[in-house]
């Protein structure tokens, strides 16, 4: 995980075991004896894309400096059911105070790392791209659109300073699209791409004319994307189409097709389920 500030990575695991050990686990040390060995394996439930084992072993790494996980498979790879993800070998009390937090981290991250991945396939051989929102879980927006690549998707702005999108709400506190669009690029300059939210003809030859790189298209269907981008490409043939909302499996290749270059599913990090993922412990 190299792209992202490990820094930030720690912290966050160190927030996610405070919530879960509160004072203590009291079940582990009333029922466990002091520095009992033992080994733990994570197994797949079913077939998925792995995600998070960095982030699982350091959820260990932080209750014991010492403790490490053996990895069988790298993050981004595909699996089949049974199959050992990897395991660890070490005191019982940490492997079962971390074991919740670390499953929880490895099950959500996989299960976006595999729904990216269906929505990829089913848009293969277009020319269109599926990307992450905002719409991501608190303090797991790092974690999520790590597992987003690893799916083979493409990661949207992270922040709001990271990118510059007018929708409709900025649109209703200015003065309009053409105001908006030409008092962002004058405070802003050359560097930032300004992308808008449209929703008619009008508003299209309006946003391009002052000077917008990319139309936005929110909750719009398939025909009227079609008939949107072709109206777009003949004022500017560089205009970027981004359709987002109400996107699904089903439909998501239609969008494709229709001429969306960049395709933002908010379902990949707010609607995925986690994967089934077991940790099993034994004496060792």
């Amino acid at each position: 995980m190299n792209w992202f500030d490990e820094g930030s990575l720690y912290s966050q695991i160190g927030l996610f075991l405070r919530e879960d050990l509160g004072r203590g686990d009291i079940t582990t040390q009333s029922v466990v004896a002091r520095n009992t060995r033992a080994r733990g394996r994570f197994v797949a439930g079913e077939k998925m894309i792995v995600a998070g084992l960095e982030a699982a072993e350091e959820v260990f790494l932080t209750l014991d400096s010492q403790q490490q996980l053996e990895a069988f498979v790298a993050d981004g790879e595909e699996i089949e059911p049974g199959k050992v993800i990897a395991r660890a070998v070490g005191f019982a009390d940490v492997l079962l105070s971390g074991e919740r937090v670390a499953l929880n981290l490895i099950q959500r991250l996989s299960a976006i790392a595999t729904t990216t991945s269906e929505f990829v396939r089913a848009i293969e051989g277009t020319n269109s791209a599926i990307v992450d929102t905002r719409q991501t879980t608190p303090g797991m927006r790092m974690l999520e659109k790590y597992a987003v690549q690893l799916g083979g998707g493409q990661n949207h702005r992270f922040g709001l300073d990271d990118g510059v999108v007018i929708r409709a709400n900025h649109i209703a506190m200015s003065a309009g699209i053409g105001e908006a669009v030409s008092e962002a690029k004058s405070k802003l300059g050359h560097v930032h791409k300004i992308a808008v939210q449209i929703a008619n003809e009008t508003e299209i030859e309006i946003a391009i004319k002052s000077g917008a790189d990319i139309l936005l298209l929110d909750g719009i269907n398939p025909d009227t994307v079609r008939s949107f981008s072709s109206v777009a490409h003949e004022h500017s043939p560089n205009v970027v189409i981004e359709c987002t909302g109400n996107i699904t499996m089903a439909n998501v290749r239609e969008y494709a097709d229709a001429g969306a270059d960049i395709i933002a599913v908010p379902a990949i990090t707010n609607s995925s389920r986690s994967m089934t993922v077991t940790f099993q412990l034994q004496p060792f």
